[in-house]
């Protein structure tokens, strides 16, 4: 089975892209789906990560709050590099065994949807990369309205993540999401028979 990844920055609808994958019938993996999995209660990474940063973390329902987790490894390059060693394993663990289950499935191609494909070394673990682009006029309307920030927020989120014209040239397939979303289908289309082998690699 074909494993690809699809990578893009926020608000360039890498999530449309991975929904219109998953109708044309190629299954798609959420790594960050996954990592939550691995620190719910009884999840691979939750015993070490809670070990590490102690109970002031957990909720009385005894899950781990993230927003607190967050911030406490995002103020300490140091704590988050902690975490990421933690949960990193267990994450790939997971989606390993999350895509022999697909490849047992009979399934040609899986996709696995995770934004820092290249930031974090992982293209390697893929045998392409599809990066989704936007404009960033685009990308900020749609974080203004979808997520409601303000203007300012929208655009300090977008300066915190890897350029995205860097992360498209890293990629080996590209899909503008800037215009309507039958020229975002029309490219995923495309795309979809390439990656079940009936296109053009």
């Amino acid at each position: 089975m074909r494993v690809f990844g699809l990578t893009g920055n926020i608000g360039s609808g890498k999530s449309t892209v991975a929904a219109m994958l998953r109708e044309a019938g190629i299954p798609v993996l959420d790594a960050d789906r996954i990592s939550r999995e691995v620190t719910v209660p009884g999840g691979r990474a939750y015993d070490d990560v809670v070990q590490t940063f102690g109970r002031g973390i957990v909720r009385d329902d005894g899950s781990i709050d993230r927003k607190r987790l967050g911030e406490i490894v995002f103020s300490d390059p140091g704590l988050r590099e902690r975490l990421e060693r933690i949960t990193h394993p267990a994450i790939l663990e997971t989606m390993k065994e999350a895509i022999a289950g697909l490849d047992r499935e009979g399934h040609r191609a899986a996709v696995v949807e995770a934004a820092l494909i290249h930031e974090s070394g992982r293209k390697g673990l893929f045998e392409r990369v599809i990066s989704v682009t936007c404009d960033r006029e685009t990308a900020l309307s749609r974080l203004t309205a979808r997520d409601g920030m303000s203007r300012s927020e929208a655009e300090a989120r977008l300066l915190a993540q890897m350029d995205g014209d860097r992360k498209a040239g890293a990629s080996d397939y590209v899909i503008d999401n800037s215009g309507d979303i039958e020229s975002t289908r029309r490219q995923v289309v495309a795309l979809v028979k390439v990656l079940l082998g009936n296109g053009v690699t």
